[in-house]
């Protein structure tokens, strides 16, 4: 099969809306959006006789390292070498900004592609998701963003990406909580509405009861019939609390890295992360 691989734009979006659905994620319109803003000349499809049958996105975390996400392929053509193409376009595309270290979450299947690609495990992910009714609408007071909360997440996280969640703290207001003590802030989290359920990330938290206060919160102001969580395995309270909230097990990620984890963060404080495509 013959296919020739271009810079995603906009008008692909519906074309990246379709592959995401086909396999059954939680992205929507403005997760696509995000990146394409984030990094105009970094997301890439795959064509073939007009139709957008792959993709990969980028984005790059100040300069420290960069995200590879929505690699998309379509079943019909699989095994064609599609989805390695399109990663190998990004890490070149990567490679030739100088960034010193790409990272990604990947599934059980992916994982032997990446590491023939010269990627490295780092730790594990799992996610969990609650089946429930669906609870009525409340009424509720939005936190707000506060620069303390960027401020922590450049540390947890390795880098910083306020951008990114302002854009979603704007579109997904509700989501945005905090918990301080003695007006000291030990944790935050934010969340997002999927296409199939409401999701949770990144939730940190310095301490099991800030941890606890935000996820009750959250599911509170959540009020679909899933709730996803993709879960810090190691962490020492995330799985517990998932498990007393009566969240199922749904798959296993491992995060894994390319090139130098000069900022690896503090993984001890996330329960949670923002998502497989973000980090």
């Amino acid at each position: 099969m013959d296919f020739r691989l271009r810079v995603m734009t906009a008008r692909d979006i519906p074309a990246g809306m379709r592959l995401k659905e086909i396999a059954g994620w939680n992205q929507t319109r403005g997760d696509w959006e995000r990146f394409l803003s984030a990094s105009p000349q970094g997301c890439f499809v795959a064509e073939t006789d007009g139709e957008v049958v792959g993709s990969a996105a980028t984005i790059s975390y100040e300069g420290r390292f960069a995200w590879i996400g929505m690699v998309l392929v379509d079943p019909a053509t699989r095994g064609q070498g599609i989805g390695t193409k399109l990663l190998v376009k990004a890490i070149e595309y990567l490679d030739g900004y100088g960034i010193p270290s790409m990272k990604l979450d990947a599934t059980p299947q992916g994982k032997p592609i990446y590491e023939k690609l010269g990627f490295v495990s780092e730790y594990e992910i799992e996610r969990w998701q609650l089946p429930r009714a669906p609870t009525p609408e409340v009424s509720i007071e939005a936190d707000s963003v506060t620069q303390e909360m960027l401020d922590q997440d450049r540390e947890v996280f390795g880098a910083d990406r306020s951008t990114l969640l302002r854009s979603i703290a704007l579109e997904h207001p509700a989501f945005v909580l905090q918990t301080l003590s003695q007006g000291k802030l030990t944790g935050y989290s934010f969340g997002r509405r999927g296409e199939l359920a409401d999701h949770l990330g990144p939730w940190v938290a310095q301490e099991e009861t800030s941890a606890r206060r935000m996820l009750d919160e959250f599911l509170l102001r959540a009020r679909r019939e899933r709730v996803f969580v993709d879960g810090m395995k190691n962490s020492p309270w995330a799985m517990k609390i998932l498990r007393e909230r009566g969240f199922q097990y749904s798959r296993s990620l491992t995060r894994m890295y390319r090139g130098r984890n000069d900022f690896p963060g503090r993984p001890e404080l996330q329960g949670a992360i923002l998502g497989p495509e973000f980090g």
